[in-house]
């Protein structure tokens, strides 16, 4: 019986060498015929996409045309035809094919984003920090391009002559922000807060110019509600 035993152990540990055997040149396999890529749009520092304008966006498009990679005029606005090529540039380079120019992207294209805005270069990191706070303050839980969007109502207010100047002026103007008054803007803003923050500095504007928001499920103002929207993004109403 003992012998018998034997047999099988052995045959099981020649069964598991070469299941191993055959697994490991799969893997081999995979990583020498599969395509690399790399996801940048999620982990970038900054990112520059769609609706972006300023002098990055020019650098973009210049070396894109320099590439072969056609946008057409230089103009410096980031739109449907720079978005086509930037997501050609970043198929033919292994790169997650997104149109959002991000670290990677920019490196590859020979392009350095992270010194600047491409809405103003006038920003601190100190402006950055208070427009996340009240992101993660006023946004927290709303999609993604919502939260940008609601930064980008404060800084569509800082460039309005009917607003303070400035973020802190606008975030701090009386009764501007429920989240000042009930304490929310205490908190800390979370990586996802200060990342919209960075994108609505650099000039990505989901709210197209809109200088109001609200959530009509909370909203007790009239006024408000007098207001022409123009979009609405996760729970938020955007207008003018």
């Amino acid at each position: 019986m003992s012998r018998i035993n034997s047999i099988k152990d052995n045959k099981g540990k020649i069964c598991f060498i070469i299941t191993a055997v055959i697994l490991a040149i799969c893997i081999i396999a995979v990583a020498i015929y599969l395509p690399i890529t790399y996801a940048e749009s999620d982990d970038a520092v900054m990112t520059i996409r769609s609706g972006a304008s300023g002098t990055i966006v020019k650098d973009i498009q210049k070396k894109l045309n320099e590439k072969g990679y056609s946008v057409g005029t230089v103009d410096g606005i980031f739109g449907s035809k720079t978005v086509s090529a930037v997501k050609k540039f970043q198929s033919d380079n292994g790169l997650t094919s997104d149109g959002i120019v991000g670290s990677r992207t920019a490196e590859k294209l020979g392009v350095d984003i992270s010194g600047g805005s491409s809405g103003n270069s006038n920003y601190t990191g100190s402006d950055v920090y208070l427009l996340a706070k009240c992101i993660h303050a006023e946004a927290r839980g709303e999609p993604y391009i919502g939260q940008v969007a609601v930064g980008s109502v404060v800084l569509n207010r800082v460039a309005s002559s009917k607003f303070p100047n400035s973020i802190s002026g606008v975030i701090y103007q009386p009764w501007a922000f429920t989240a000042v008054h009930d304490g929310q803007m205490n908190l800390e803003p979370n990586e996802e807060a200060k990342r919209a923050a960075r994108d609505a500095m650099n000039g990505w504007d989901p709210s197209n110019g809109c200088i109001y928001y609200f959530n009509p499920a909370t909203a007790t103002s009239d006024w408000i509600w007098s207001r022409q929207v123009q979009l609405t993004i996760g729970r938020h109403k955007f207008a003018i």
